[in-house]
Order: C-alpha cells, then sequence, then structure tokens
C-alpha cells in the first residue's frame, strides 16, 4: 500500500509538472475601431521573428469556464508553437460580452462582417509587432472560424492589405454560402472535412473548391471518408450532439478520428511552410 501511495504521489507530481511547463497564452488587447479585440497569444520561447497563425474558434467560443483557451486549440496552438510559430486566437465573442453563438437564432456576430473585421484588426496589429513576420501570417479556422475564414481570403475582401496572407486552413467549414456564390481565394486554401460530417455538408464544399479552380489561387480540400465534424479533437467518442450543449451545434455527430486527425497534421504542417 505504501508502494501504490508512492506513484500514486509520483504521477500526480510528474502531471503537474507537465502542466507548469506548458506554455500558456498571453492576454493582448488589439485595437479594432470602436471595440477592443480580446485575444490570447502563443509564442515560442526563443528570441527572433516568427511566423504566425491567426486562428479562428468555432461557435463554442475560444476559452472554457476555468482557461483562456479550450483544449481542442491549445493542442493546435502547441503543435504550431513546436514548429516555430507563434499562434494569435482572436476572442469575436468575448470581446463583445457573449457566450457561446451555437444555438443562437438571431446571432449578432456576422462570418461575413464582423468576423472577418476581427481578421482584419489582427492582422494589422501584428504587422507592428516586432517578434512578427507580416509577410508569413497565415489563417487557420474550425467550423464557424473557417467560414469566416473563407470570406477573408475572398478577392472581393475590400480591407485586406499588404503583405497578404501567406496561406489557409479551414477545418469543416459550413461551404453551403460560398458554394453559391462563386468563391475564389487569393491565398493558398486548404479544406479539410469529413465525409460523414452532418453539421455542414463535404458536398458543397467539395463544390465550392471545385468551382474556384481555374480563376483562384491554389486551393486543394480533403474529405477524410469515414470521420465526423470535430475529427481533429482529441479522446472525443463520435455521438450524436446533446440538445443541452450550448456549445455544441445544432444538430448531427461530432468525435474524434486519430487517422485523420494525424494525416490533417501533417498537411497543415506542409501546408503553412509552403
Amino acid at each position: 500500500m505504501r508502494f501504490l501511495a508512492t506513484v500514486a504521489v509520483f504521477l500526480l507530481c510528474a502531471t503537474a509538472s507537465a502542466a507548469a511547463t506548458e506554455p500558456l497564452p498571453m492576454p493582448v488587447e488589439i485595437p479594432a475601431g470602436s471595440y477592443v479585440l480580446h485575444a490570447q497569444l502563443y509564442l515560442p520561447a526563443a528570441k527572433g521573428r516568427f511566423p504566425t497563425v491567426i486562428a479562428l474558434h468555432g461557435c463554442g467560443g475560444l476559452g472554457g469556464r476555468s482557461e483562456p483557451v479550450q483544449p481542442r486549440y491549445r493542442d493546435w496552438a502547441l503543435d504550431l508553437l513546436k514548429g516555430g510559430k507563434a499562434v494569435l486566437f482572436p476572442d469575436s465573442y468575448g470581446s463583445r460580452g457573449l457566450g457561446p453563438q451555437c444555438r443562437v437564432k438571431d446571432r449578432r456576430i456576422s462570418g461575413r462582417r464582423e468576423r472577418v473585421a476581427d481578421i482584419v484588426a489582427a492582422q494589422k496589429w501584428l504587422t507592428q509587432q516586432s517578434w512578427a513576420m507580416p509577410d508569413r501570417v497565415s489563417l487557420m479556422g474550425w467550423a464557424s472560424g473557417a467560414s469566416a475564414l473563407l470570406w477573408a481570403v475572398r478577392p472581393q475582401l475590400p480591407d485586406h492589405i499588404a503583405p497578404d496572407f501567406r496561406s489557409a486552413v479551414a477545418f469543416y467549414p459550413d461551404c453551403r454560402a460560398s458554394s453559391g456564390l462563386g468563391w475564389s481565394a487569393r491565398v493558398p486554401t486548404l479544406v479539410l472535412i469529413g465525409g460523414m460530417d452532418d453539421v455542414y455538408s463535404p458536398p458543397a464544399c467539395r463544390q465550392m473548391v471545385d468551382g474556384a479552380r481555374g480563376r483562384s489561387a491554389l486551393t486543394r480540400i480533403v474529405v477524410y471518408p469515414d470521420a465526423y465534424h470535430d475529427f481533429d479533437r482529441v479522446n472525443l467518442p463520435v455521438h450524436a450532439v446533446a440538445g443541452a450543449d450550448a456549445g455544441a451545434p445544432e444538430r448531427g455527430h461530432v468525435g474524434s478520428d486519430p487517422e485523420a486527425r494525424a494525416d490533417a497534421q501533417k498537411l497543415v504542417s506542409d501546408w503553412l511552410a509552403r
């Protein structure tokens, strides 16, 4: 019993030590016209200038009840940090005093307007930071954040500044509006979605990307046949969305797919390195 107790204490200490050494985000404030855009910033430990990813949360918001960045986004931030990239998470909802917007019928935040404005504000702020490489700023988004990304990379966006984004990665966006509007992109854009995604529409995303060929920057779509919405999350069993979860989509299934996640990690690394 004494041995088991000693082992338990050792494991707890090791876990606490690992948590203590995990990079923590820094809160930053970004001027954005009539409001202040709050964001969380992960910076590599080394000194110098870094490529940066502006990362866009989904409809559940950026943080949790006791943490500024949900584990699903933190995991990606840590992966990107290992590759020498800084990661900036604008908090589009918290900055406006809002909670999750997944089940809100009359949403005050539009991906096409407010969230694109947040992206532009974040990009302008990065051009003023001594540690950032203005010509190596990329976009990455999930679900509704990915949908906003699709608007932000369109050639018709009037507010984009130079140097433009280096590239963009959209995880399971809602492509239905974009596919019907002759979508195209100014910058290389990668779309990743599960073939079993019944929250949004994989066929609409494929139609959108196929329709952009020949009149767009490089675009690519990867559909993981057996994966569902949120396939890149860690240790989330596939399940039907519960009606009481304000931070989850209104319908469909969500859940991890380890093989799809591992492949996405490699694809994202290669895409952002271009």
